[in-house]
């Protein structure tokens, strides 16, 4: 089965400085509450277009198997493919300063008030929201698989697989995402190198 052509080149912007980089990745931060994936998918594909969503997603998919936060992984990486080292650290610097503030004054909130039955409601409650945001976000970006070598079929199945494997046989992700990375990575490479573009 051929895998369809690319996309044509969308028109993509570049933050125009490290401070550009860096407040935009602090708004980022601060809207992020109950999982800030939604968040930057929006932002940083569809309203600043410093990404297509076909590099979003190549570059997400290697942010969740790195060790640490992923959304702090993808903010590295995109803060060092516009200004190196110098952008990777101001991008960590806008995703960990005022959240770090917000979250420390939460904290002592939190301490008062843990024990009323209403803010541990509401914190289960958010759960929800949070696993909502995350599905959705999914959804949105599914249709870029469709550009991925391994063509759709082969790419749900590896969904699939990982589903199964880490939410209903509750194997330890340490060792799912890398089984599952090598076969992944193994097939596209030869994929890529059946068409000639190894």
């Amino acid at each position: 089965m051929q895998t369809p052509p690319a996309p044509a080149s969308e028109s993509r912007n570049q933050p125009k400085s490290l401070s550009d980089l860096f407040i935009s990745f602090t708004l980022l931060a601060l809207q992020g509450f109950g999982g800030v994936l939604a968040i930057v998918q929006r932002e940083i594909v569809e309203k600043k277009r410093w990404m297509t969503r076909e590099e979003f997603v190549e570059e997400w998919s290697v942010a969740q198997i790195m060790p640490g936060p992923n959304v702090i992984n993808l903010a590295l990486m995109i803060g060092g493919r516009y200004f190196g080292l110098r952008g990777a650290l101001v991008a960590l610097a806008g995703m960990l300063a005022a959240p770090l503030l917000v979250v420390l004054l939460l904290a002592i909130a939190y301490a008062q008030l843990s024990n009323h039955p209403g803010v541990a409601g509401a914190l289960r409650g958010m759960g929800a929201v949070a696993a909502g945001l995350i599905i959705s976000t999914g959804l949105k970006l599914a249709p870029a698989l469709k550009y991925n070598p391994l063509g759709m079929p082969v790419c749900l199945l590896l969904m699939a697989a990982a589903f199964v494997a880490i939410a209903w046989l509750r194997w330890p992700m340490m060792l799912v995402l890398p089984a599952l990375g090598i076969v992944a990575c193994t097939a596209a490479w030869r994929a890529l190198r059946d068409k000639g573009q190894a």
